[in-house]
């Protein structure tokens, strides 16, 4: 897993509660999320990456930013003093849509 992929699924891990309302990482890792769930992050991370490598500069950073923005967290591209290309990168975040993640039955994540 890549910087940004890696710092992605840490963002999501840690914004996304379970049923107790505690976030996910208190309790669960990414060998926790469910290989199908986990492709999807990743697939979703390399794919904004190559769209907007031109624009990316720091891969934890934008990683980060890339799940709280898509999510509509507080924030993300657009707080960070970036002006037009913050605006841009917050849009093309928005296409891909959101994500909840959930613990199934199995004990796995699922987005």
């Amino acid at each position: 897993m890549d910087t940004f992929t890696r710092a992605y699924v840490e963002a999501a891990l840690w914004s996304s509660l379970g049923e107790d309302e505690q976030p996910l990482d208190d309790v669960y890792g990414p060998e926790d999320i469910a290989p199908e769930t986990l492709a999807q992050m990743s697939e979703d991370c390399a794919a904004f990456q190559e769209a907007e490598a031109a624009d990316l500069e720091d891969p934890e950073r934008d990683g980060h930013d890339f799940w709280l923005t898509r999510n509509g967290h507080g924030a993300g591209f657009w707080d960070r003093g970036y002006g037009p290309r913050g605006e841009w990168l917050t849009k093309a975040a928005h296409v891909y849509g959101s994500v909840d993640l959930y613990v199934g039955d199995d004990g796995k994540i699922y987005g």
